[in-house]
């Protein structure tokens, strides 16, 4: 079965077409600038060709044709017919308390999903103008939608309860939600294959790092407490999100510089976290190079991202009464060594020890710890389209 991956975002548009069954990537790509001018970038894993393509994308309509068209292109194509596109799995950001599982979708599914656009105004929108696009251009096949927060509805209420006005939770459905559940999944059962055990009788923290970072306790296969809440902005610092912080400090300088509440959110989603606290770059790559040159505020920024993470690990293991394995992944997880190293070389009275020599990796599925290492840490590049491509040839194989 071949299933074309969509990730659609307001003005942009990737996309993969995988063989769930065997693992590989037949093309890959992205649309950029819809309701702009339009530009499509098209790879070919098995060749290495890349293809750059100036097309009109009024709307996502037409960037999902564009995608058909080069997917069937005699030229640069890698199907004969769009016949061969069996099924179609749309990652969605937000299911609410309504989707512990991929669905496969509807007219009630597509009801439901705009019923939490509330709850992420700056996704569900665009995750269901792409579903649109491609029923309008692809009528008849399947489509399956595969949720960011569904691996996290197994926390227990204790985990995902907010210590607010209890009505709040029943009227309005403010509770902790956790995102990234995708990439935690990922790596949590690949985990379990590269330490030789039932995934259900590990006690595993996954650490997805990136530019959005989020950290989650995995007990038994089972997401049981993660660091992003009712939004991706809780947790520990990322590149541009604040991370955990006292909500008094939005009424103080909310009023002390007149601004409102959108004013404030800015700051929080786009002028803060590591960026904000180096003024330097909400790229790693940068603040490291900063740092490296002496500048003190790229240092803080790196140091206190480390000890968030640091500091979760700790909690996480407490959580669960113990840890088998540590896993990084995602963009800094999978490649930043020296972030890794801080963030490890804490753990020791934990049991954690690093193997300097191991860590000298990149992107590579492999032990980063040493031999006698009491908890391993592993090093597990995320594959998210590849889950999504899964559940959607598992839903659409039923």
């Amino acid at each position: 079965m071949k299933v074309l991956v969509i990730n659609a975002g307001s003005s942009s548009l990737k996309y993969q077409l995988l063989d769930p069954s065997t693992e590989e990537v037949l093309a890959q790509g992205l649309c950029e600038r819809i309701g702009i001018d339009g530009r499509l970038t098209h790879k070919i894993p098995a060749t290495g060709a890349k293809h750059v393509f100036e097309i009109p994308m009024p709307t996502h309509a037409e960037a999902i044709q564009a995608v058909l068209d080069a997917l069937t292109s005699p030229d640069h194509g890698v199907i004969k017919s769009m016949s061969e596109i069996e099924a179609v799995g749309h990652r969605v950001v937000h299911g609410g308390e309504k989707f512990a599982s991929s669905v496969k979708i509807d007219d009630a599914v597509m009801a439901a999903l705009e019923e939490c656009i509330p709850l992420a105004p700056l996704h569900n929108p665009a995750n269901i103008t792409g579903i649109k696009a491609c029923e309008k251009v692809m009528p008849g096949v399947p489509m399956v939608a595969v949720f960011d927060t569904a691996f996290h509805q197994t926390m227990p209420a204790k985990s995902y309860i907010y210590a607010l006005p209890y009505e709040y939770y029943e009227n309005d459905k403010v509770r902790r939600y956790g995102f990234h559940g995708t990439s935690h999944k990922y790596v949590a059962g690949r985990a379990a294959a590269m330490l030789g055990k039932p995934i259900e009788e590990l006690k595993l923290i996954s650490c997805h790092l990136g530019n959005g970072s989020s950290i989650t306790a995995i007990d038994g296969g089972k997401s049981v407490d993660t660091t992003m809440g009712f939004t991706p902005l809780a947790g520990v610092p990322m590149g541009t999100r604040s991370g955990d912080l006292d909500a008094g400090i939005l009424e103080y300088l909310m009023n002390k510089y007149k601004m409102d509440i959108n004013e404030m959110l800015t700051i929080l989603n786009k002028k803060s976290g590591v960026q904000g606290i180096s003024g330097v770059s909400s790229d790693f790559r940068d603040l490291e190079e900063a740092a490296e040159k002496g500048n003190e505020r790229a240092k803080l920024a790196l140091e206190a991202f480390q000890y968030s993470v640091r500091k979760y690990v700790g909690a996480y293991a407490a959580a669960m009464g113990g840890v088998d394995a540590i896993i990084f992944t995602a963009g800094v997880g999978e490649n930043d060594m020296g972030t890794r190293m801080a963030i490890a070389s804490g753990l020791e009275f934990m049991g954690v020890k690093m193997d300097v020599e191991a860590n000298q990796v990149r992107g590579k599925e492999t032990v980063i710890s040493a031999a006698d290492s009491k908890v391993k840490v592993l090093l597990i590049p995320t594959n998210e389209e590849l889950m999504i491509a899964r559940d959607t040839a598992e839903i659409v194989g039923k």
